[in-house]
């Protein structure tokens, strides 16, 4: 899962994503209005999380052009303000859940979670193909009963291949939805990750290359 935190209080944005990506999540921040925008608009995120009282460019305006812009990214307003009007409000201009601050992390995280699922197509939560098994909420992986030590992103990687349900899942897409901006896009970083998950799954081998177009379960 990517997530984009859009907020200005520095040291609340980093702490946001330091709990997120304990979560394996892959997240970027911005620390203000208008960078933020940018970024949801070039990247697919899954979920934004976005203050609305920020400099340069007002949270409600991001929300809106996001909107305007057709972005798929579930929004998550986080605010001070806290009266019915206030939040009514945030909820009219497209952001689709509200979550007054101060917050409690775990709430924000359960919150993540399921705008997340309301980005995708409904999957159940244990995802099975043969004897590959993989828990999304426990964050867990088993092949034939056996448990899998994987990494965020090699568990990342294994997570988006069951979901796609034997379709072809491109480098690029798994760069986007696993990785950060911080990600070269020229690196073979992918290429590396998959190999490591290769030989963490054993044989008989489950990954399929296919040539130009990406890799498949």
């Amino acid at each position: 899962m990517r997530v984009l935190v859009i907020e200005d209080d520095k040291e609340l944005a980093e702490a946001i994503g330091v709990g997120l990506r304990r979560a394996q999540m892959a997240v970027d921040v911005a620390l203000d209005g208008r960078s933020g925008l940018q970024r949801a608009l070039v990247n697919d995120y899954d979920v934004v999380l976005l203050d609305r009282d920020l400099p340069g460019l007002h949270g409600d305006a991001v929300c809106a052009e996001m909107v305007a812009r057709g972005a798929r990214s579930r929004v998550l307003m986080l605010t001070a303000a806290a009266t019915i009007d206030e939040r009514v409000d945030g909820l009219g201009r497209g952001a689709d859940d509200y979550l007054a601050k101060p917050f409690a992390f775990a709430e924000l995280l359960a919150r993540v979670h399921a705008l997340a699922r309301r980005c995708q197509p409904a999957l159940p939560p244990v995802l099975v193909r043969g004897e590959l098994r993989l828990d999304t909420a426990e964050r867990r992986a088993w092949r034939a009963g056996e448990l899998l030590l994987l990494g965020p992103k090699e568990f990342g990687i294994l997570e988006l291949l069951l979901a796609a349900q034997g379709r072809v899942v491109s480098a690029e897409e798994l760069l986007a939805r696993v990785w950060d901006e911080a990600a070269d896009p020229f690196t073979t970083t992918v290429k590396v990750t998959m190999s490591r998950l290769r030989r963490k799954l054993g044989d008989p081998p489950l990954i399929e290359t296919v040539p130009q177009a990406g890799y498949r379960i």
